[in-house]
Protein backbone atom coordinates (compact mmCIF):
# COMPACT_ATOMS: atom_id res chain seq x y z
CA UNK A 1 0.00 0.00 0.00
CA UNK A 2 1.27 3.30 -1.08
CA UNK A 3 2.54 5.35 2.10
CA UNK A 4 0.80 8.14 2.01
CA UNK A 5 -2.48 6.13 1.19
CA UNK A 6 -2.01 3.95 4.28
CA UNK A 7 -1.56 7.15 6.73
CA UNK A 8 -4.87 8.70 4.69
CA UNK A 9 -6.80 5.56 5.40
CA UNK A 10 -4.85 5.70 9.06
CA UNK A 11 -6.10 9.07 10.16
CA UNK A 12 -9.46 9.53 8.66
CA UNK A 13 -12.87 11.05 10.26
CA UNK A 14 -16.26 11.24 9.09
CA UNK A 15 -17.82 13.74 11.95
CA UNK A 16 -21.54 13.58 9.74
CA UNK A 17 -21.49 9.52 10.39
CA UNK A 18 -20.28 10.59 13.86
CA UNK A 19 -22.93 13.34 14.46
CA UNK A 20 -26.18 11.17 12.51
CA UNK A 21 -25.10 8.17 15.33
CA UNK A 22 -24.36 10.39 18.26
CA UNK A 23 -28.85 11.63 17.55
CA UNK A 24 -29.42 8.10 17.64
CA UNK A 25 -27.39 7.07 20.32
CA UNK A 26 -29.18 10.01 22.74
CA UNK A 27 -32.32 8.82 21.46
CA UNK A 28 -31.24 5.00 22.45
CA UNK A 29 -28.07 5.23 24.83
CA UNK A 30 -28.80 1.03 24.52
CA UNK A 31 -27.69 0.92 20.97
CA UNK A 32 -24.30 -0.06 21.25
CA UNK A 33 -23.38 0.33 17.45
CA UNK A 34 -23.91 3.95 17.91
CA UNK A 35 -20.91 4.18 20.08
CA UNK A 36 -18.75 1.80 17.91
CA UNK A 37 -19.58 3.70 14.90
CA UNK A 38 -19.06 7.33 17.05
CA UNK A 39 -15.35 6.30 17.60
CA UNK A 40 -14.47 4.60 14.24
CA UNK A 41 -15.55 7.48 12.86
CA UNK A 42 -13.80 10.01 14.52
CA UNK A 43 -11.10 8.10 16.33
CA UNK A 44 -8.56 8.54 13.45
CA UNK A 45 -4.97 6.82 14.50
CA UNK A 46 -5.41 6.30 18.13
CA UNK A 47 -3.96 2.86 18.16
CA UNK A 48 -0.28 3.50 17.45
CA UNK A 49 0.70 4.90 20.43
CA UNK A 50 -0.82 2.00 22.72
CA UNK A 51 0.70 -0.40 20.97
CA UNK A 52 4.13 1.39 20.92
CA UNK A 53 3.04 1.60 25.20
CA UNK A 54 2.69 -2.29 24.72
CA UNK A 55 5.84 -2.91 22.77
CA UNK A 56 7.89 -0.70 25.64
CA UNK A 57 6.51 -2.80 28.39
CA UNK A 58 7.44 -6.55 29.50
CA UNK A 59 3.91 -7.53 29.97
CA UNK A 60 2.20 -5.97 27.02
CA UNK A 61 4.81 -6.91 24.53
CA UNK A 62 4.58 -10.69 25.48
CA UNK A 63 0.80 -10.25 24.83
CA UNK A 64 1.88 -8.83 21.69
CA UNK A 65 4.00 -11.69 20.75
CA UNK A 66 1.35 -14.61 21.64
CA UNK A 67 -1.61 -12.53 20.97
CA UNK A 68 -3.87 -14.35 22.81
CA UNK A 69 -7.93 -14.29 22.34
CA UNK A 70 -9.42 -12.77 25.68
CA UNK A 71 -12.83 -13.75 24.34
CA UNK A 72 -12.54 -17.65 24.18
CA UNK A 73 -11.89 -17.26 27.86
CA UNK A 74 -14.82 -14.83 28.58
CA UNK A 75 -16.81 -16.63 26.60
CA UNK A 76 -16.69 -19.30 28.39
CA UNK A 77 -19.63 -19.63 30.99
CA UNK A 78 -18.89 -23.06 32.66
CA UNK A 79 -15.86 -21.91 33.05
CA UNK A 80 -16.04 -18.89 34.61
CA UNK A 81 -19.20 -19.83 37.03
CA UNK A 82 -16.99 -22.83 38.20
CA UNK A 83 -14.48 -20.00 39.49
CA UNK A 84 -14.08 -19.40 43.05
CA UNK A 85 -16.99 -16.97 44.48
CA UNK A 86 -15.20 -13.18 44.63
CA UNK A 87 -13.13 -13.90 41.75
CA UNK A 88 -12.43 -11.63 38.61
CA UNK A 89 -14.23 -14.48 36.73
CA UNK A 90 -17.06 -14.92 38.68
CA UNK A 91 -17.69 -11.69 38.74
CA UNK A 92 -17.38 -11.30 35.10
CA UNK A 93 -19.96 -13.87 34.89
CA UNK A 94 -22.48 -12.44 37.22
CA UNK A 95 -22.17 -9.39 35.05
CA UNK A 96 -22.83 -10.50 31.92
CA UNK A 97 -25.25 -13.07 33.06
CA UNK A 98 -27.27 -10.84 34.96
CA UNK A 99 -26.95 -8.44 31.96
CA UNK A 100 -27.37 -10.94 29.34
CA UNK A 101 -24.40 -10.02 27.50
CA UNK A 102 -21.40 -11.79 26.06
CA UNK A 103 -18.58 -10.48 24.46
CA UNK A 104 -19.72 -11.88 21.01
CA UNK A 105 -22.03 -9.01 21.44
CA UNK A 106 -19.69 -6.72 21.52
CA UNK A 107 -18.13 -7.53 18.59
CA UNK A 108 -20.92 -8.11 16.80
CA UNK A 109 -22.08 -4.51 17.54
CA UNK A 110 -18.58 -3.13 16.66
CA UNK A 111 -18.59 -5.01 13.29
CA UNK A 112 -20.88 -2.43 11.10
CA UNK A 113 -18.38 0.30 12.09
CA UNK A 114 -14.62 -1.21 12.90
CA UNK A 115 -12.54 -0.89 9.92
CA UNK A 116 -8.52 -2.20 10.26
CA UNK A 117 -7.68 -0.36 6.72
CA UNK A 118 -4.01 0.52 6.80
CA UNK A 119 -3.51 -1.29 10.44
CA UNK A 120 -0.75 -3.78 11.13
CA UNK A 121 -1.52 -7.28 12.56
CA UNK A 122 -0.36 -5.70 16.23
CA UNK A 123 -3.05 -2.77 15.84
CA UNK A 124 -5.90 -4.94 14.68
CA UNK A 125 -4.76 -7.58 18.25
CA UNK A 126 -5.00 -4.64 19.73
CA UNK A 127 -7.85 -2.33 18.80
CA UNK A 128 -10.03 -5.68 19.40
CA UNK A 129 -8.22 -6.23 23.10
CA UNK A 130 -9.36 -2.75 23.63
CA UNK A 131 -12.96 -3.93 22.72
CA UNK A 132 -13.15 -7.17 23.79
CA UNK A 133 -12.14 -5.82 27.78
CA UNK A 134 -15.05 -3.15 27.93
CA UNK A 135 -17.07 -5.57 30.14
CA UNK A 136 -13.75 -6.59 32.44
CA UNK A 137 -13.54 -3.02 32.75
CA UNK A 138 -16.94 -2.68 34.29
CA UNK A 139 -16.14 -4.90 36.66
CA UNK A 140 -12.78 -3.87 37.79
CA UNK A 141 -13.87 -0.62 38.20
CA UNK A 142 -17.26 -1.13 39.48
CA UNK A 143 -19.47 0.80 37.13
CA UNK A 144 -23.16 -0.11 36.31
CA UNK A 145 -23.88 -0.65 32.72
CA UNK A 146 -26.78 2.07 34.08
CA UNK A 147 -26.06 5.74 31.37
CA UNK A 148 -24.34 7.10 34.13
CA UNK A 149 -22.09 3.74 34.97
CA UNK A 150 -21.61 4.05 31.12
CA UNK A 151 -20.34 7.76 30.39
CA UNK A 152 -18.02 7.52 33.79
CA UNK A 153 -16.62 4.43 32.20
CA UNK A 154 -15.96 6.55 29.12
CA UNK A 155 -14.04 8.82 31.08
CA UNK A 156 -12.22 6.29 32.67
CA UNK A 157 -11.42 4.37 29.37
CA UNK A 158 -10.08 7.57 27.63
CA UNK A 159 -8.05 8.79 30.39
CA UNK A 160 -6.05 5.21 30.07
CA UNK A 161 -6.40 4.85 26.41
CA UNK A 162 -6.92 8.71 24.59
CA UNK A 163 -9.85 8.93 21.86
CA UNK A 164 -11.16 11.55 20.49
CA UNK A 165 -14.60 9.87 19.14
CA UNK A 166 -15.01 8.52 23.15
CA UNK A 167 -14.39 12.26 24.62
CA UNK A 168 -17.31 13.84 21.76
CA UNK A 169 -19.60 11.01 22.83
CA UNK A 170 -18.45 12.34 27.13
CA UNK A 171 -18.87 16.17 25.87
CA UNK A 172 -22.40 16.12 23.89
CA UNK A 173 -23.51 13.76 27.19
CA UNK A 174 -22.58 16.37 29.41
CA UNK A 175 -24.30 18.30 27.86
CA UNK A 176 -27.32 16.26 27.68
CA UNK A 177 -27.12 15.84 31.54
CA UNK A 178 -26.33 19.75 32.58
CA UNK A 179 -29.75 20.38 30.45
CA UNK A 180 -32.17 17.81 31.05
CA UNK A 181 -30.70 16.46 35.05
CA UNK A 182 -29.11 19.71 36.69
CA UNK A 183 -29.48 18.13 40.17
CA UNK A 184 -26.62 15.52 39.40
CA UNK A 185 -23.24 16.63 39.29
CA UNK A 186 -22.00 15.43 36.02
CA UNK A 187 -18.25 17.00 36.15
CA UNK A 188 -17.47 15.40 39.18
CA UNK A 189 -18.45 11.92 38.27
CA UNK A 190 -16.52 12.56 35.02
CA UNK A 191 -13.68 13.98 37.01
CA UNK A 192 -13.89 10.45 39.15
CA UNK A 193 -13.84 8.48 36.16
CA UNK A 194 -10.73 9.74 35.11
CA UNK A 195 -9.24 10.28 38.05
CA UNK A 196 -9.63 6.24 38.48
CA UNK A 197 -8.00 6.05 35.27
CA UNK A 198 -5.14 7.59 36.51
CA UNK A 199 -4.35 6.06 39.38
CA UNK A 200 -5.51 2.19 37.82
CA UNK A 201 -2.72 0.47 36.34
CA UNK A 202 -3.22 0.33 32.57
CA UNK A 203 -5.06 -2.37 31.49
CA UNK A 204 -4.42 -3.14 27.79
CA UNK A 205 -0.68 -4.66 29.48
CA UNK A 206 -2.65 -6.83 31.85
CA UNK A 207 -3.07 -10.64 31.27
CA UNK A 208 -6.12 -10.97 32.16
CA UNK A 209 -5.97 -14.71 30.92
CA UNK A 210 -3.91 -15.35 33.86
CA UNK A 211 -6.26 -13.11 36.58
CA UNK A 212 -9.75 -14.18 35.94
CA UNK A 213 -9.35 -16.67 39.32
CA UNK A 214 -7.99 -14.50 41.37
CA UNK A 215 -9.79 -12.71 43.79
CA UNK A 216 -11.20 -9.14 42.49
CA UNK A 217 -10.77 -7.14 45.21
CA UNK A 218 -7.08 -8.03 45.94
CA UNK A 219 -6.43 -7.62 42.29
CA UNK A 220 -8.24 -4.43 42.48
CA UNK A 221 -5.78 -3.15 45.33
CA UNK A 222 -2.69 -4.43 43.96
CA UNK A 223 -3.31 -2.37 40.68
CA UNK A 224 -4.92 0.54 42.04
CA UNK A 225 -8.50 0.23 41.18
CA UNK A 226 -9.91 2.36 43.85
CA UNK A 227 -13.99 2.46 44.33
CA UNK A 228 -16.05 5.00 41.97
CA UNK A 229 -17.13 6.75 45.70
CA UNK A 230 -19.25 9.47 43.91
CA UNK A 231 -20.87 7.14 41.32
CA UNK A 232 -22.19 5.05 44.14
CA UNK A 233 -23.52 7.81 45.85
CA UNK A 234 -25.16 8.89 42.83
CA UNK A 235 -26.57 5.14 42.13
CA UNK A 236 -28.09 5.36 46.18
CA UNK A 237 -29.68 8.71 45.62
CA UNK A 238 -31.30 7.68 42.02
CA UNK A 239 -32.58 4.12 44.04
CA UNK A 240 -34.12 6.49 47.16
CA UNK A 241 -35.86 8.74 44.22
CA UNK A 242 -37.47 5.55 42.64
CA UNK A 243 -38.47 4.44 46.14
CA UNK A 244 -40.05 7.26 46.79
CA UNK A 245 -41.76 7.66 43.50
Amino acid sequence: MNPIHRFLLRNRIKPLTAAVAMHRLLRDPDDTSQVFQIIESLSGDTISRPVKRLRADAQGSALLASKPDIVQHLNDRALLAAMPEGSIGRAYYNFVHGENLSADGLIASSKVARDYSGFSEDERWTADRLRDIHDLQHVMTGYGRDPVGELSLLAFMTTQVPNRGIDFIIRMARRKYRKEMPDLDIDQLLDEGRQLGQQAAWMPAIPWEQRLAQPLERVRNELGFQPPQHYRTAQQCQAELMVMA
